[in-house]
């Protein structure tokens, strides 16, 4: 096993490839600055927008593989903070929409994922959202949880993935009702080298309540560089969508996403003690 920083050794176009596995050892801090525009039914939906900082820590645990044809197996516990800037909700009072800032609900996955030699990867495991939010009117007051689970598969030109996972309420207050909503992330990602990747990463919900879609075409590309000994994979995600709740929903989501990768200070103190 790799010691915890021994990302810093590698060149850009390895750490890219290495990031592009969703089953990948490396610890890394993801920022996602994501600007969304939106339209829908609801008076002046079509002039409204949003700003998004999503913070994603990952430090995995290397496990030992399960058996002689895996070359990988990790343990992830996986955050995202939302800071929400500008939020658009809807008043039923005034009948317009009011602009709200503040920290989201936080979501999570807990994951443990293997890499066969053979390149296929599979993982499994819980997702959730906590009700942390800091304003009632951006809250889901609801804790949810649920299963997801990933297969894919690494080629010599890239990789592609499927990760599905449902979240349900668990137990929460208010009147926010049931939630019952399943997602699908599909990755198509081709690394032509030099620390490039352009492919496609759409996330489709269903909402099983309200029976609506929200789906994306999605057009991703970026590149691992090195600032001084730190890898920092720089990317750029565009978004349109080409099904949303007819009410209220997102028309575009522009991302730009900053990944420093860390030395993994979190799993080399767990095994020190």
């Amino acid at each position: 096993m790799a010691a915890p920083g021994a990302a810093q050794e590698k060149s850009a176009d390895e750490v890219a490839k290495e990031l592009a596995n969703p089953n990948n050892s490396l610890a890394s801090l993801t920022f996602r600055n994501q600007f969304r525009w939106y339209k829908g039914d609801l008076p002046n939906a079509d002039s409204q927008s949003n700003y998004t900082l999503l913070f994603q820590p990952v430090f995995p645990f290397s496990l030992t593989p399960p058996s002689e044809s895996a070359k990988a197996a990790n343990l992830f516990i996986r955050p995202a903070i939302p800071l929400l800037v500008d939020q658009p909700v809807f008043d039923l009072q005034k009948f317009d929409f009011d602009d709200v800032t503040a920290m989201g609900d936080i979501g999570f996955d807990v994951a443990y994922g293997v890499t066969e030699k053979s390149g296929w990867l599979w993982a499994f495991g819980m997702v959730g959202s906590l009700p942390t939010a800091t304003d009632s009117d951006v809250a889901s007051k609801q804790l949810r949880l649920g299963p997801e689970a990933l297969i894919a598969k690494f080629h010599k030109w890239g990789i592609w993935a499927l990760f599905p996972s449902h979240l349900w309420d668990v137990t929460g207050w208010g009147d926010g009702g049931s939630y019952a909503t399943s997602q699908l992330q599909a990755v198509l990602k081709f690394l032509p080298g030099g620390g490039w990747n352009v492919g496609t990463t759409p996330i489709m919900n269903y909402d099983w309540k309200a029976e609506e879609w929200t789906v994306p075409l999605n057009l991703t590309v970026g590149k691992t560089v090195l600032f001084g000994k730190m890898p920092v994979k720089l990317e750029l995600e565009v978004n349109y969508y080409v099904e949303q709740p007819d009410l209220f929903g997102p028309e575009w989501m522009i991302a730009f996403n900053v990944t420093p990768v860390v030395p993994n200070f979190i799993e080399r103190w767990v095994k020190g003690m």
